[in-house]
């Protein structure tokens, strides 16, 4: 098997609301503004650690991908609100810091800062969409 030079350039979050996605990527975990885009209506905005200028989220609306049916949109829309559609993990060198930090910023606290039974301790947030976000600690 030969090396791979693959990296993760982007992965991708529904939003509901650009502004308070905007909002609480950029002022609530401090993630950089990489780009924005508009278009007919709908609203694209591509975030990231500063310390990872490579690596990024975009966040979209879910009405954006024309493959899918009214009912499937729908579908989409309930399970964000019930924080059961889409997710990301993240990590950090001080989860109890990070978690003070958030939950200060009046994020949506899933979980505290919990060891879990797999070995890795971490907490959880809900973006405004209702994604989960879950912050692992690095040891």
């Amino acid at each position: 098997m030969t090396e791979t030079d693959l990296t993760i350039h982007q992965a991708f979050l529904p939003h509901t609301d650009p502004e308070a996605s905007l909002a609480f990527y950029r002022d609530t975990l401090g993630f950089d503004v990489r780009n924005e885009v508009e278009y007919q209506g709908m609203h694209w905005i591509t975030v990231g650690p500063p310390s990872q200028p490579g690596t990024s989220i975009v966040l979209h609306p879910p009405a954006a991908d024309p493959g899918i049916t009214d009912e499937e949109r729908r579908t989409i829309v309930e399970m964000m609100a019930k924080g059961t559609f889409a997710g990301i993990n993240l990590a950090t060198k001080d989860l109890d810091a990070t978690f003070e930090r958030l939950q200060a910023g009046d994020a949506d606290v899933v979980s505290e800062p919990t060891e879990q039974p797999w070995g890795i301790r971490d907490c959880a947030f809900r973006d405004p969409a209702g994604n989960m976000i879950r912050i692992f600690e690095q040891r």
